[in-house]
C-alpha cells in the first residue's frame, strides 16, 4: 500500500480530483488555488481512499480555519487520519470557538489526554503527522519547511500496522453563522515565481 506522504494535491487546477478524493461528503469545492468545505452543523469534508500508511511516512497539510461565527462550542477544520475502526483517529484539529489547535490520538472519538494550545494562525499554518521509529510526532510551521514538535505519543498498534489509512480534511460547527474552510499544499509546497516576476506579483496578492 503507497505511504501516506504520496498523497499530494496542491489545489492549483480548481478541479476536484475524484481519484485522490474519493469519499467527499457535504459541500465542497476547489476554489482559488484552495480545496473549500463549507463549514455548517453538518459534517463536510475532503476524504481520500482508506488506502494509504502512515508507518514510516507522514502528512502535511495549510489549514485556513472559519471564523467562529457565533458558534457556542465549535467552528473548527482538522486533518484527521482515520484507522478502520469509527472513532479511533490521530488529528488535529484548529476550533475558533477557544480559539485552540489541538493535536489528538482519539480512541472513541475522545482523546483525554490530547495537547491543546492557543491558536497563531501565522506560527501553526501548517500542521503534520509524522510516524518513525516507533513514536508519531504532531508539529507545526509558520511555511511548511522549519517544524515545531508540538506532542510525541508511541504509535498505536493501528497506526503502525494499517495498511487502510484515511485522510479527511474535515470541517463542523454547532451553530452560528455558516461559511467555509480551506486547505492547501498537501504534502507539497508552493512553487514561488523567480522575483520580479508578473507571476510573482500575482503570487504574493494571492497569499
Amino acid at each position: 500500500m503507497p505511504a501516506l506522504a504520496t498523497l499530494v494535491d496542491d489545489f492549483d487546477d480548481n478541479t476536484v480530483n475524484g481519484a485522490l478524493w474519493p469519499g467527499n461528503y457535504g459541500t465542497y469545492s476547489e476554489t482559488g488555488g484552495r480545496a473549500r468545505v463549507q463549514c455548517d452543523p453538518d459534517y463536510g469534508a475532503y476524504a481520500s481512499a482508506a488506502a494509504y500508511t502512515l508507518a514510516g511516512s507522514s502528512a502535511f497539510v495549510r489549514i485556513y480555519p472559519p471564523a467562529a461565527g457565533g458558534a457556542t462550542v465549535e467552528a473548527y477544520a482538522q486533518m484527521s487520519l482515520l484507522s478502520s475502526v469509527a472513532g479511533t483517529e490521530l488529528g488535529v484539529q484548529i476550533n475558533r470557538v477557544p480559539n485552540t489547535i489541538r493535536f489528538q490520538s482519539n480512541v472513541d472519538y475522545f482523546d483525554g489526554t490530547a495537547v491543546s494550545i492557543t491558536y497563531d494562525p501565522v506560527a501553526h499554518a501548517y500542521v503534520r503527522i509524522s510516524e518513525a521509529g516507533g513514536t508519531v510526532t504532531w508539529a507545526t510551521s509558520p511555511d511548511g519547511t522549519t517544524w515545531t514538535s508540538r506532542r510525541t505519543l508511541a504509535t498505536p498498534a493501528w497506526a503502525a500496522a494499517s495498511t487502510t489509512v484515511e485522510l479527511r480534511l474535515e470541517t463542523r460547527r454547532n451553530n452560528g453563522t455558516n461559511d467555509f474552510a480551506e486547505f492547501d499544499n498537501l504534502n507539497t509546497l508552493p512553487v514561488t515565481p523567480p522575483a520580479g516576476s508578473a507571476k510573482k506579483a500575482a503570487f504574493l496578492a494571492f497569499l
